[in-house]
């Protein structure tokens, strides 16, 4: 699979392998940290120009969705 190819970005593990083309690896400690500077480095690497806007876009649409889980998960364990 080539991670760059924007219709095959699935998952979270999808855009892992797109940042660690780029000796990036980002281990915060908290799922929904990771996932929010998983998204500023993704910025970076679009702005610098290293992946194209099509790659940008679906790796962000990947990341909001994981994100949005992480935050239901917050809101019903804070519920519970």
């Amino acid at each position: 699979m080539d991670p760059l190819n924007p219709q095959l970005l699935r998952t979270l593990y999808d855009v892992q392998q797109i940042l660690k083309r780029f000796g990036i690896y980002v281990y915060v400690g908290k799922r929904i940290w990771d996932i929010e500077v998983m998204a500023l480095e993704l910025d970076h690497l679009h702005e610098m120009e290293a992946i194209d806007k099509q790659t940008w876009l679906h790796a962000k649409v990947v990341l909001n969705h994981e994100h949005r889980i992480e935050e239901e998960k917050a809101e019903n364990t804070s519920e519970g």
